[in-house]
C-alpha cells in the first residue's frame, strides 16, 4: 500500500492552471525526488498534499483513507518548508517540540528542565550546535535549518517526510549528515519527498524522480534508470551546456574598489582590489565570514581597523544610504526576508528605490512609475501576471531578475550580489548568469559574487577571493585553477593557499 497516493491532481488559481492531472505515490521506505522549474507547480503540490489547498480535481489517500474525509490523516505527514519558519523568540527546544503532543511530552505541564533534557540527545544526533535554552533566531541560519528538519521528524506521527529544499542554508558536511538522517528514514519504513535544485543532491538520496513543468507531469522514473541531463531538457524542455561560462570579458585595469587590511565581527585583516567590469567571487564555507566583508564594505555592519577606497577616494566610516549614491550596492541573501516587500506589487517593489527619479513636485508621477515598470519587466525578462502582481506570487528567479533591474536603474557601478541563485532553479540560474555578465561587460559594473555552489563561482567569476575562519587564505585567477585548490583553500588547506595565488 502506498504511504500517500494522489491521483489526476488539478488546481486552478485566476488566469492560472497551476497543476494539470497530476499523479504520484509515495511507497514507504523510499525517497521520491520532486523536480522542477521555479513556477512548475510542486509547491502548489505540496500544499495540495499538506491538507493547505484542496485540489479542484482528482484524490488523494493517505494509507488508503481519503484525508479531505479524515482530516487528522494529514497529522501523519511531518513538513519541512523552504524558507525558514521557525518561532525565532522562543527557545530551540520550544521550536523543536511545539506543539506539546502526548507522544513526545507526556506530561500535562511543560517544565522547561525536562524540556531541555529531552531534547539534549536530538540536537546531539542532528548536530545541532545549539543548546536547549539558545534564542532559535540568534543560533547560525544553518543550526535553524538542521532544527527545522528535526522539528519535523522527532514527532512519532510522521510516516511520510516532505522536505523542501532542505539543503539550502547548510554545508558540505551538515548534507552529509542529513542524507545519512534521509537513510535512517527509508530503514525506519517512512516515505520521504525530496525536494531540490541541486540535482547532484537528489541523484544521491533519491529512488524515484518526477519532473513538473509549467503545472504539468513531463517525466517520471527510477532514479537509477536515468540522467541529470534527461533531468535537465525535462524540466527546461530544451538543452543547458553543463561546461559554458560566464565570466566577463574584457576587464579594465581600473580599480574601483581597494579594501585594505579591514577587520570586524567575523572577519580580521581583509585586502584585496576590484577592477572595472571583473567578477570577483567570495568563496568559503557557511560562517567563514564572507557575507560579513561584503555588509562591513557596504555599511550594514561596522569594521575597526583597516580602510576602504572606492573610485580612488578614501571612505572613513561607510553606511548603507553613502554606499548607494555612490553606486555600491548590495543585494542580500535572504531574498524574501530583505529584498523584497512580499505584499507589495512588483511595481512597488520597483520603484520603491526610485523615489527622487519618479516624484513630480511633491508627487510621484504615475506614468514615469508604470513605464520604468514596463522597461524593467522587458529588459530583465520578468514573467508576471502584470505589474500588478504580488512579488511574493512570482518565482524566486522572477523576483531576483526583479532586484536587478530595480538595482540597475539606480546607475551602479559597483553591485555585492550575496547567493544571488539560492532556491532558484537551473534554468532561471542561467539567465541570472547571463544577466551579470552583460552588466559587467556592457555596462562596465563590477560584481562581488558571494556563492556557496564553487561551480557557480568557477562559471561566473574572473578571480576567486576564498575566506576561511574570517580570514582571507587564497585569492586565484579562475582560468588557471584548478577546481580542488579552490576547495582546499575553503576547508584551510595550506597546501591549497601556496598553489597559484595570484
Amino acid at each position: 500500500m502506498h504511504a500517500l497516493q494522489a491521483k489526476g491532481i488539478s488546481k486552478r488559481f485566476p488566469g492560472v492552471l497551476a497543476l494539470d492531472n497530476i499523479s504520484i505515490g509515495l511507497e514507504p521506505g523510499r525517497v521520491h525526488c520532486l523536480v522542477g522549474e521555479n513556477g512548475a507547480g510542486k509547491s502548489t503540490l505540496i500544499k495540495i498534499l499538506t491538507g493547505v489547498y484542496q485540489p479542484d480535481e482528482g484524490s488523494i489517500f493517505i494509507f488508503g483513507r481519503d484525508p479531505l474525509q479524515h482530516r487528522q490523516l494529514f497529522g501523519k505527514i511531518g513538513y519541512v518548508p523552504q524558507e525558514i519558519d521557525l518561532l525565532p523568540h522562543l527557545t530551540v527546544a520550544e521550536n523543536l517540540f511545539l506543539p506539546y503532543s502526548s507522544d513526545i511530552y507526556p506530561s500535562r505541564f511543560v517544565r522547561r528542565k525536562v524540556l531541555d533534557r529531552l531534547a539534549l540527545p536530538i540536537l546531539e544526533k542532528y548536530r545541532i550546535q545549539a543548546g536547549p535554552n539558545d534564542i532559535a533566531g540568534r543560533i547560525p541560519i544553518s543550526a535553524q535549518q538542521l532544527l527545522q528538519i528535526a522539528h519535523a521528524i522527532v514527532n512519532k506521527n510522521s510516516e511520510i517526510i516532505l522536505l523542501d529544499e532542505p539543503t539550502t542554508s547548510l554545508v558540505s558536511h551538515d548534507i552529509q549528515r542529513l542524507f545519512g538522517v534521509i537513510e535512517e528514514l527509508k530503514k525506519a519504513n517512512k516515505a520521504v519527498v525530496f525536494i531540490s535544485h541541486k540535482l547532484e543532491e537528489v541523484f544521491a538520496v533519491g529512488d524515484e524522480i518526477t519532473v513538473l513543468r509549467n503545472g504539468v507531469q513531463v517525466g517520471n522514473a527510477a532514479v537509477k534508470d536515468c540522467s541529470i541531463d534527461w533531468v535537465i531538457r525535462k524540466m527546461v524542455g530544451q538543452e543547458i551546456d553543463p561546461t559554458a561560462k560566464y565570466r566577463p570579458a574584457g576587464t579594465r585595469p581600473a580599480t574601483l574598489l581597494k579594501v585594505d587590511a579591514i577587520s570586524g565581527k567575523g572577519f580580521r585583516n581583509i585586502s584585496f582590489d576590484l577592477k572595472e567590469g571583473e567578477t570577483l567571487g567570495f568563496a568559503g564555507l557557511v560562517g567563514a565570514g564572507r557575507s560579513e566583508i561584503a555588509q562591513g564594505i557596504f555599511g550594514y555592519r561596522p569594521f575597526w581597523s583597516g580602510s576602504i577606497e572606492l573610485f580612488g577616494k578614501k571612505i572613513v566610516s561607510p553606511n548603507p544610504s553613502r554606499s548607494i549614491r555612490n553606486g555600491l550596492l548590495y543585494l542580500p541573501e535572504e531574498r524574501k526576508r530583505q529584498g523584497i516587500f512580499p505584499y507589495l506589487s512588483v511595481l512597488q517593489n520597483i520603484a520603491v528605490i526610485m523615489v527622487e527619479k519618479l516624484r513630480r513636485l511633491l508627487l510621484i508621477s504615475p506614468r514615469k512609475e508604470a513605464s520604468l515598470g514596463a522597461e524593467v519587466m522587458r529588459t530583465y525578462n520578468v514573467r508576471a501576471e502584470s505589474l500588478a502582481q504580488r512579488i511574493m506570487f512570482l518565482s524566486g528567479g522572477n523576483q531576483q531578475k526583479v532586484i536587478i533591474g530595480r538595482a540597475m536603474h539606480r546607475g551602479p557601478r559597483i553591485l555585492i550580489f550575496d547567493e544571488p541563485t539560492k532556491g532558484i532553479d537551473v534554468g532561471a540560474k542561467e539567465e541570472i548568469y547571463r544577466l551579470m555578465k552583460e552588466i559587467a561587460e556592457k555596462e562596465r559594473v563590477s560584481i562581488i559574487l558571494i556563492s556557496s555552489e564553487i561551480d557557480e563561482l568557477i562559471k561566473c567569476s574572473n578571480r576567486i577571493l576564498v575566506v576561511y575562519h574570517g580570514e582571507k587564505v587564497g585569492e586565484f585567477v579562475t582560468a588557471e585553477t584548478e577546481r580542488t585548490d579552490i576547495i582546499s583553500a575553503m576547508i584551510g588547506s595550506g597546501q591549497a593557499v601556496r598553489g597559484r595565488e595570484t
